[in-house]
């Protein structure tokens, strides 16, 4: 039981190298990268869809949004269904980076398909990793049909 234990810290441990080179490379934050890799893909998230997925706090996602949107990564929208909620969606700009992001697997000649889950996997690891939280509960909450 020990030498697979001792094996699966060591799978943990790559993982994690590769999410936090993934993300000093973009320039962001490690809350700033999960919201990006959270809003790429969709037409944007309610606060408490992207608070949820993240599992960042209101309070703190509130100042990591003013900051992406500073930045001119996201913007926020009244939401068309409900005109009292606010989504949140990536800019052009933000679509830019998520790519980027993305990029970053495929210059190594990956499939597109694979490298939308990766990048998925390396978010929910990095949110994993920052709440102690297992990965395997995070990754249980993938749409793979949208990667």
């Amino acid at each position: 039981m020990v030498p697979v234990i001792r094996e699966l810290a060591r799978c943990y441990l790559a993982f994690q190298r590769v999410s936090e080179a993934h993300i000093r490379k973009s320039g962001l934050t490690a809350p700033q990268f999960d919201i990006v890799a959270t809003l790429g893909n969709t037409s944007g998230l309610s606060f408490k869809e992207l608070g949820s997925r993240t599992l960042i706090t209101k309070g703190t996602l509130t100042g990591v949004v003013d900051r992406l949107e500073s930045r001119g990564l996201v913007e926020r929208v009244a939401c068309q269904q409900d005109g009292s909620s606010t989504l949140v969606r990536l800019t052009p700009a933000g679509d830019r980076m998520f790519d980027f992001v993305l990029c970053q697997h495929t210059a190594s000649g990956e499939d597109p398909g694979r490298t939308r889950a990766s990048l998925v996997a390396i978010h929910y690891f990095s949110v994993s990793s920052r709440f102690g939280i297992p990965s395997w509960v995070l990754l249980s909450r993938i749409n793979f049909r949208s990667t």
